[in-house]
């Protein structure tokens, strides 16, 4: 509508504004004609200052303004005031048409018309735009998602690419016609570009050759209704048996204030179900979803909300994620420094649990110790370890009530260096000879614990508190504290536990560590469960004395599991995430097929400390059984960091083995997995990004339309100084614009006049 209407006042559209050159064609010379208007204004301006009448200061002035704005308005049409613009020698130059053919374009917007439909009708054989194009350019037609390719016609447009390649699209199609005058590119889209590659250098490229982009947007700006689950966040592998906690975003358009179901299945089957209700529009619900990885391998979960009435997609309600879950026994040392039922009961927690592997070391006198479930006679035979390769063999550490004082310094730094080098988890306990009381305050592990340790001082009286615990709001969504398969019950079960003792003091937690447990009683709160990252480890702490009372308390029934429940999802949490000599993983673990990912070992020798030159393969097997192998290349940029890349080409599950050594020294072996399939990405982030499209426009000296003004294309890409061009020249003395001005201020003057009685 204001382009019409600017059309109209001003005789051409903008554009032609934007891109001419002003000049001025009348016989005689501007600057007379300036003088003559300066003179007749003078004289104006005597004429009106010496008028007989009723007229004030104010009055005269504004009759001489009013005057000379009509003399300059005429003035500036006899000097012939015109645009020289370049604009394109008729069938001298190419246009490259590029429509997007992805599956985002089978969307139906408003009205219920595919995105598709407006660039395959507009670019029909026998469509208007297309021939009025002809008639001034060679018009070559491409087609482009993931790849680009010629069109011959509209009509074999398939929208069946499952991503969309912006950039690459505008390189290819650029290097294709750099052999002959292009006077420019028209680009079809709802600027859906989601294939990962960047725009800067394809953008840059085409401004320095001088070729504007003009870009028309497909497809609305948003849905008026339409629910889209976003970010889901998984861990990429876990131990067989644990509960997870998957946090999921949703976004949402026109469904505020409605309850809808979200369900996660584990190939086929349901594991869990959560009601949630979707705030107000424009904000996006994030919601935790908690269930139980049984089944060993590599699974696919599907996180789903079912299609509501009025939807405008339904594929984006859907979000599937690949989780490797391990079987596999996880090793921990327990050292206690004292005899206490926590060890009798921490063990028997986990007894029968398959992936649990607690070696227990208690000390029972001096230099005396008690073994228990060690591999082999020399395992711990000479105590707690001494070298960080005997103690880097655990993949988790408990630390019971055992005083600083009985480690050596050298050993106080290679548990602190277990959590950070190695990544392993530390758990520190509370007790008599434990944190605080026990001498921590001042050593290296001091640094690596999420707590706040205070030095005991000499001849205080010992601590004690009993305390009613309770999950924090950040430890209400945690998996640890999952007592119950719902959140709900899991509550009640917090509220219904008896009151645990803790012997140390614990107020305090540090900046960026997280608190999920904490204990009411005088002084208070205390914290009772809190952890922190510590260079590639966390570091837990967990300080009360008593937990095995949560299994032999009067109020306990004999067959309750909240002990064994805690105590098994604790020590998982603990031993979760911890690194193998070698790590690997993929840039993606769902690809579409014939999309490359990115493989990525980061190699260790057994003091977890980064190896370069190693001889790293991967092996990678496809759906079919297939093995082919692959060296893996330093990347240069990390120490220990290792890359080799491979493209999926079939449906299915893919493993990767990745193999180090050095020398003869084998540094061990890495698996991950990658699932090529249908990932659905065309469905997600579906909207017309028009700050995208407007972003390629300006930058390449193009134009932005959309469905309803790119009738305006074929004049508007004439008017371009790439390829075979001329100048033309457009006459503005005759604009409508300055006859309505010529009028309307000699008419005001006039009416003035009248009102003062100088007519």
């Amino acid at each position: 509508m204001l382009q019409s209407l600017a059309g109209f006042l001003f005789k051409y559209r903008p554009v032609v504004f934007e891109r001419g050159d002003l000049t001025f064609t009348a016989p005689w010379p501007v600057s007379a004609a300036v003088v003559s208007g300066l003179a007749l204004i003078g004289v104006t301006a005597v004429m009106y200052a010496r008028v007989p009448g009723a007229a004030t200061r104010t009055d005269r002035l504004a009759l001489i303004a009013l005057r000379a704005g009509a003399i300059a308005v005429l003035a500036f049409a006899l000097t012939g005031p015109a645009l020289m613009i370049a604009t394109v020698v008729p069938q001298q130059n190419f246009l490259g048409v590029l429509i997007d053919d992805s599956r985002s374009m089978q969307i139906a917007d408003a009205g219920g018309r595919r995105r598709g439909a407006a660039a395959a009708d507009a670019f029909a054989e026998d469509g208007a735009l297309l021939r009025a194009l002809g008639e001034r350019f060679k018009v070559r037609l491409f087609r482009f998602s993931e790849t680009v390719s010629r069109l011959d016609s509209t009509g074999a447009l398939a929208y069946a690419g499952r991503r969309t390649d912006i950039g690459g699209a505008l390189e290819s199609v650029r290097r294709d016609l750099s052999a002959v005058p292009l006077a420019g590119l028209v680009l079809l889209t709802d600027g859906g570009d989601n294939a990962g590659s960047s725009l800067t250098d394809p953008l840059l490229r085409l401004k320095a050759d001088r070729v504007p982009v003009h870009v028309v947007g497909l497809g609305s700006e948003r849905f008026d209704r339409d629910i889209e689950i976003g970010r889901v966040e998984t861990p990429r592998s876990v131990l067989q048996g644990t509960s997870v906690a998957v946090e999921v975003t949703i976004r949402h358009a026109g469904y505020g204030g409605r309850t809808v179901m979200l369900n996660v299945e584990d190939e086929g089957r349901i594991v869990s179900t959560r009601e949630v209700r979707l705030p107000r529009e424009g904000e996006s619900a994030t919601v935790r979803a908690h269930f139980t990885v049984i089944d060993p391998g590599a699974r696919v979960f599907r996180f789903a909300i079912p299609t509501q009435d009025g939807e405008a997609l339904s594929e984006n309600n859907t979000v599937e994620a690949l989780i490797d879950v391990a079987d596999r026994r996880e090793k921990i040392l327990y050292f206690e420094g004292e005899p206490r039922f926590e060890v009798k009961f921490l063990r028997r927690a986990i007894d029968g649990d398959p992936n649990l592997h607690v070696v227990t070391l208690q000390r029972t006198a001096e230099n005396k110790f008690l073994r228990l479930d060690v591999e082999d006679s020399t395992e711990l035979v000479a105590g707690f370890p001494r070298t960080r390769r005997e103690l880097f063999q655990y993949r988790g550490l408990i630390l019971g009530s055992v005083e600083a004082s009985f480690f050596t310094h050298d050993q106080l730094r290679m548990i602190a260096e277990f959590v950070s080098v190695r990544g392993g988890g530390l758990l520190a306990l509370g007790g008599r000879n434990a944190l605080g009381e026990g001498g921590y305050a001042d050593t290296p592990l001091a640094d690596a614990l999420p707590v706040v340790l205070e030095a005991t001082p000499a001849g205080s009286q010992p601590f004690f508190r009993e305390l009613s615990i309770t999950p924090t709001p950040f430890g209400r969504a945690h998996p640890v504290t999952q007592l119950r398969p719902t959140p709900e019950a899991s509550q009640r079960r917090w509220d219904s536990l008896p009151p645990l003792s803790m012997l140390n003091p614990i107020t305090a937690v540090k900046p960026g560590a997280s608190t999920l447990l904490r204990g009411d009683a005088d002084g208070g709160p205390y914290v009772v469960l809190a952890s922190q990252r510590y260079g590639r480890g966390k570091a837990i702490a967990f300080p009360v004395q008593d937990s095995w009372l949560w299994q032999m308390h009067a109020d306990i029934p004999l067959e309750d599991m909240t002990h064994e429940t805690l105590w098994r999802q604790l020590l998982r949490w603990l031993v979760s995430g911890v690194a193998d000599q070698v790590m690997l993983t993929a840039s993606e673990d769902r690809v579409d097929p014939g999309r490359e990912v990115v493989m990525t070992a980061v190699v260790s020798d057994s003091g977890y400390l980064r190896r370069n030159g190693a001889d790293v393969m991967a092996t990678i097997t496809d759906p079919t059984g297939e093995e082919r192998t692959i060296p893996m290349q330093w990347t240069v940029e990390r120490d220990g960091e290792y890359q080799a890349r491979f493209t999926p080409e079939m449906d299915g599950r893919y493993r990767i083995d990745a193999s180090a050594r050095q020398g003869a020294t084998s540094l061990g072996l890495g698996t991950t997995f990658v699932e090529a399939g249908d990932v659905g990405t065309e469905y997600f982030d579906a909207t017309m990004r028009s700050a995208t499209l407007r972003r390629i426009a300006e930058e390449t000296g193009g134009q932005f339309y959309t469905e309803a003004t790119m009738d305006a294309l074929p004049e508007d890409v004439s008017f371009t100084e790439s390829g075979a061009t001329v100048y033309e020249q457009r006459d503005l003395w005759d604009m409508p614009i300055l006859l309505f001005l010529l009028i309307g201020l000699v008419a005001a003057e006039w009416t003035l006049r009248r009102a003062r009685g100088l007519a």
